[in-house]
C-alpha cells in the first residue's frame, strides 16, 4: 500500500530558496501554495522582477501568493491558513510568519538557516560567517518560533569555509545542502520517525545584521586579513568599494600581499609593482587580482591598468 505524500506549503524567495522548492517538488510532494515577496523594481532600468521562487514556481506550475506584508493581514492569513496542508517550509522568505500561521498548523512549520544555529541568528548569516573568519558554517533545520530563529533545532550539517569561499560560492554549497537536507526531513516525518528537538543554548547566540552599503565602503585601518574577509563576504553584493578618478572601484578578488614593502607608501591609494596591483593600508598591502569600476565590467586588475594611471614602483626598498 503506497504512502500518501505529504502536502505543504514553501515560503521563499531569493535564489537560496530555488534548490529546495525544486527538490520538494521533484519528490512528489504536493505544493499546494508558494509565498513569496512581491514583484520589485531593480537594475538599471528600474524595471519590474519576478523573484526567482516565482519565476520557478511558474515554470513548475505552481500557484504563487504574494502578499506585501502577513502581520495583520487578515485576508492573506486567511488565504493560507485555508489550505489544508501538513507542513510548511520556510527558506529565506523575508517576511515574519505571524501567530495565526504558526496556529493554524500546530508548529508544524520547519524553516531552512544557512548557519550553524545559535551562532548568527538573522538576516545575512552567511556573509557575516565570512566577515568573521569562521572556519565553519552549515545548515540548520528548526521549528519557528514568534523569535527570530530560536525555535528548537531538529537538524544540522557542517560546511568548511574556504579561503577561496565567497558569499556567492558558499550561498550556493549552502542551498543545495539545505534542499537536501529538507526532503530527508520531509521522507522521515513521512515514514513517521520521531523527530528530536534540541533547544538552542540562548548564550551562545551571535546575531547576523542586515547588510549595509556603507559597510562596503573600503577601511583602510582593516587589517589585510580582515579586509580579505570583508571583500569574500560582501561579493557579489554590495562590494567593498574604493574612490578611484572620482568613481567607485569595487573590488572583487584579493589576496594579502605577502611580500615587505618598505617603501613609503600612502594608505588607500593604487600602486602597481610589476604586474600587480596594490592597495596600500595602514598595517599592510593587498594585491588586487580583480575589480570592476562603476558602469564597468568585471576586469583582472593586469587588464584594468592598461587602461588607467596608477602610480608606478620601480622596487620595494627605500
Amino acid at each position: 500500500m503506497s504512502t500518501k505524500k505529504l502536502s505543504v506549503i514553501f515560503a521563499g524567495t531569493p535564489d537560496f530558496a530555488v534548490p529546495a522548492l525544486e527538490k520538494i517538488n521533484l519528490n512528489g510532494y504536493e505544493i499546494k501554495l508558494v509565498l513569496t515577496q512581491p514583484d520589485r523594481k531593480s537594475g538599471r532600468g528600474m524595471s519590474i522582477k519576478k523573484s526567482p521562487i516565482k519565476k520557478k514556481s511558474i515554470e513548475l506550475g505552481l500557484p504563487v501568493f504574494q502578499p506585501e506584508v502577513l502581520k495583520n493581514n487578515t485576508e492573506a492569513i486567511k488565504n493560507i491558513t485555508s489550505k489544508k496542508i501538513d507542513i510548511l517550509i520556510v527558506v529565506a522568505y523575508g517576511l515574519i510568519i505571524p501567530d495565526e500561521i504558526l496556529n493554524a498548523y500546530n508548529g508544524h512549520i520547519y524553516n531552512i538557516h544557512a548557519s550553524l544555529l545559535p551562532r548568527w541568528r538573522g538576516a545575512a548569516p552567511i556573509h557575516r560567517a565570512i566577515e568573521a573568519g569562521d572556519k565553519e558554517t552549515g545548515i540548520t533545520i528548526m521549528k519557528i518560533v514568534n523569535k527570530l530563529d530560536a525555535g528548537p533545532m531538529i537538524m544540522k550539517e557542517k560546511v568548511l569555509i574556504t579561503k577561496e569561499d565567497t558569499t556567492e560560492i558558499l550561498s550556493k554549497k549552502l542551498s543545495e545542502l539545505g534542499s537536501t537536507m529538507i526532503t530527508s526531513l520531509l521522507n522521515n516525518i513521512e515514514k513517521g520517525k520521531v523527530i528530536k528537538l534540541e533547544v538552542q543554548n540562548e548564550e551562545d547566540v551571535t546575531y547576523a545584521k542586515k547588510i549595509n552599503k556603507l559597510e562596503a565602503i573600503a577601511n583602510f585601518n582593516d587589517s589585510p586579513e580582515v579586509l580579505c574577509q570583508k571583500i569574500r563576504a560582501f561579493n557579489p553584493f554590495p562590494m567593498i568599494n574604493i574612490d578611484f578618478e572620482g568613481k567607485s572601484l569595487k573590488v572583487v578578488k584579493a589576496k594579502i600581499y605577502s611580500k615587505e614593502i618598505k617603501n613609503k607608501l600612502a594608505t588607500g591609494k593604487l600602486y602597481l609593482y610589476g604586474e600587480n596591483l596594490l592597495l596600500k593600508l595602514t598595517s599592510g598591502v593587498l594585491k588586487l587580482e580583480e575589480v570592476r569600476l562603476e558602469g564597468k565590467k568585471t576586469m583582472i586588475a593586469s587588464d584594468f591598468v592598461k587602461g588607467h594611471q596608477v602610480m608606478k614602483i620601480n622596487s620595494i626598498t627605500p
